[in-house]
């Protein structure tokens, strides 16, 4: 077993960086293991510079395709095997992908001659039982589909198929807003001793209290840019980093005036949110994380780019910041 080095110095900055699902799974591809391995290696890199310049971080991600093809998979043994709930399916991935991106980036820490403790915590992540987005299915999971497929799909399942921002037809589920994080305590006590700690993942694992206090699991996905920014207010994080799959935000996405910004004031972030600039299944949740977490403290930022411009975007060269005024 590789032994832990005990850095002397205090890290330069605590910062939670929210892993999109294209850095693990890209564009057109169909997502087996090999290729999320690989798509994963290529992202660490940057996560690793970021350690050597003294940043420690919580590392969340994104689960949509992933917990959509476990879903697939449910659906398609039915009267076979048990069924596995959604939340159920939530908590599989928090620990397999957290596998994953546990071991990418171990590997390329000991390439590049360094090393860092690294552990994933499975997080459950509170809500309110009663929050009417259950009965309002906004989360997109799992591939896409063409309108046929997805016309037959809404006839021969009970599932609720869609399109997705214009980027195709997906699965929605229900998603509701993350309240608190059970492992908080954890979470900060692991970043003391200067670990890097993977926790959050795909939203983590929606749980609410019972009467009596216990908890109890639910079934849905929570968004987990949603879930990044209570994270990051958890653990007093200055810095929240949403990695996705495009450079900067824009307005006017796709159009002929798409305008594309490198720094977003809150102010302008709430009207263009209000405006409908943001797609409900992409960047909105976004847009709505960055809002409430700098609103929270005006010494808060927001970088949203992608892992290829990550390092630039922190050094304000890139992506699109957004700050207090």
């Amino acid at each position: 077993m590789r032994e832990a080095v005990i850095e002397k110095k205090e890290p330069k900055e605590l910062a939670v960086i929210a892993l999109g699902g294209n850095a693990i799974i890209k564009k057109g591809e169909n997502g087996d293991i090999h290729q999320q391995f690989a798509n994963t290696r290529t992202s660490m890199k940057p996560i690793v510079n970021l350690l050597q310049k003294g940043y420690n971080f919580v590392l969340t991600h994104g689960n949509g395709p992933q917990v959509g093809n476990i879903m697939l998979m449910v659906d398609s043994a039915k009267g076979t095997v048990p069924e596995t709930p959604l939340g159920i399916a939530d908590a599989m991935t928090e620990g397999s992908m957290g596998y994953m991106i546990e071991q990418c980036l171990q590997n390329t820490m000991i390439k590049e001659g360094i090393w860092r403790n690294v552990v994933t915590i499975p997080t459950q992540i509170l809500v309110d039982q009663n929050d009417p987005s259950l009965k309002n299915p906004t989360k997109p999971i799992g591939p896409f589909y063409t309108e046929e497929e997805a016309e037959r799909l809404n006839k021969e399942t009970d599932w609720i198929v869609r399109e997705d921002s214009g980027r195709g037809w997906r699965r929605f589920v229900a998603s509701p807003y993350p309240l608190d994080i059970v492992e908080k305590d954890a979470i900060k006590l692991l970043l003391k001793r200067n670990y890097v700690v993977i926790s959050g993942g795909g939203g983590g694992i929606p749980v609410f209290y019972e009467k009596d206090k216990t908890l109890e699991g639910i079934d849905c996905v929570i968004d987990k840019d949603l879930a990044s920014m209570k994270i990051a207010l958890a653990v007093g994080a200055k810095t929240l980093i949403i990695v996705t799959s495009v450079p900067q935000v824009s307005i006017n996405f796709g159009k002929p005036d798409e305008q594309r910004l490198s720094r977003l004031t809150l102010a302008e972030a709430r009207f263009y949110y209000s405006e409908g600039h943001f797609g409900v299944g992409s960047m909105a949740p976004k847009i709505m994380a960055s809002i409430e977490f700098v609103q929270a403290n005006p010494l808060h930022k927001v970088i949203i780019t992608d892992v290829e411009n990550l390092e630039a975007a922190l050094d304000g060269k890139a992506g699109t910041t957004v700050v207090a005024y």
